[in-house]
């Protein structure tokens, strides 16, 4: 009988809205039907079987002390396991494979500081976690147990080479995967139901945004370009944000208190992707939206930012457009370049591409690469 492959995982938390987590959450899915011995190190989980779960969850004040904790916490515990290959979301030295799925954090710093104000940038610049993550983020492509790191767009793999000059050998671009199933085009029963739970007009141009943290997704821009749309466009907005309050004030200030409606997190978004004719995302800086490439799967058009690691998968006016998150004037013109007639022949198109992005082809690229480090291992040692 032939050994399973041991595997650790470590993701710090999960968060049922959160992209990363939700990767994390589908990988494990993916790969527990294989010959796998899935082990998941994490302070804290909800949900998912058929495999192993070690909580560690040390006491912490505050965000510095909350990362480097666990970090110390799951070194341990990776440094008294036996396992094969050690695969890590966080950014921790300890790892073999690390998933970089949060991007390059000085890169979202220099993204970030184009949108905010000279305080803004200066107590960005004075914020001791940015210091940390940077320096965590140093040591892990430096460490020499490091063989490789999973890229989910090649925009993160350019990225890690031009700050870290990682070899491109050890940079795989593996794609998030979707369940295409769930996420289709089929979704569009829930379309009469869910407009008539928000009062929206059958055929008004609905545009929809999914993600937290506001700043980051580009929702400042976002209101902006609504304000300029005509009075039959609106906007749901499923997310969570600490300064929810903040937008909504602006929505209302431009006009928008009847047609930008802002819903909250959710766990139920497939039946919102059913209503809505296009995804708008026009964030600062994403590596790969996950949210993207299940509103294409469902038959979406995707409107992004230049920065947006899908964006690679995006051709003008074919599935989706691309401007940069801050150039207003674009995303305007954009948004009315969608009306419920294109969406409708872009979504196809949409469609069309993320058929080839699902979890099999995820997790057999994953088992490869798993498999050619394995064997590298193993010919090193004899």
């Amino acid at each position: 009988m032939v050994k399973p492959i041991s595997i650790a995982l470590i993701r710090s938390r999960y968060a049922q809205d959160g992209g990363a987590e939700r990767f994390v959450a589908r990988a494990l899915d993916a790969l527990k039907s294989r010959h796998l011995r899935l082990t998941l190190i994490t302070r804290q989980w909800r949900g998912g079987e058929g495999f192993e779960v070690i909580t560690c969850n040390p006491f912490y004040l505050g965000r510095v002390w909350r990362d480097r904790s666990f970090a110390r916490a799951a070194c341990r515990i990776v440094e008294r396991g036996s396992f094969d290959l050690v695969q890590s979301h966080e950014r921790l030295a300890c790892c073999d494979i690390y998933r970089a799925g949060d991007g390059v954090h000085r890169e979202w710093l220099q993204q970030r500081a184009r949108a905010q104000g000279p305080l803004a940038r200066l107590a960005t610049k004075l914020n001791p976690y940015h210091y940390y993550v940077q320096a965590a983020e140093k040591r892990l492509f430096e460490s020499p147990r490091l063989k490789a790191v999973i890229c989910n767009s090649r925009m993160v793999r350019e990225e890690i080479r031009h700050y870290f000059h990682v070899p491109e050998h050890k940079l795989p671009v593996i794609y998030s995967g979707v369940d295409t199933q769930a996420y289709h085009p089929d979704l569009k029963r829930h379309r009469a139901e869910i407009r008539a739970r928000h009062g929206i007009p059958a055929d008004a141009m609905l545009f929809l945004f999914v993600g937290s943290g506001f700043e980051r997704k580009g929702m400042a821009a976002l209101l902006q370009a609504m304000a300029a749309q005509e009075a039959n466009t609106y906007l749901l907005v499923l997310g969570r944000d600490r300064n929810i309050g903040r937008f909504q004030a602006r929505a209302a200030s431009l006009g928008l208190g009847q047609r930008v409606l802002f819903l909250g997190a959710t766990a139920e978004v497939p039946p919102y992707y059913g209503a809505a004719d296009a995804l708008v995302l026009p964030t600062l800086y994403d590596p790969f939206p996950n949210v993207a490439l299940e509103a294409m799967a469902s038959g979406l058009p995707v409107i992004t930012s230049l920065k947006s690691g899908v964006a690679e998968l995006i051709v003008n006016g074919r599935n989706g457009y691309v401007c940069d998150a801050l150039d207003v004037p674009a995303l305007t013109t954009q948004l009315r370049a969608v009306t419920p007639a294109s969406a409708k022949t872009m979504g196809a198109s949409a469609r069309l591409l993320a058929e080839s992005f699902t979890l099999d082809n995820m997790s057999r690229d994953m088992l490869e690469l798993y498999s050619h480090l394995l064997e590298k291992s193993d010919g090193s040692s004899q």
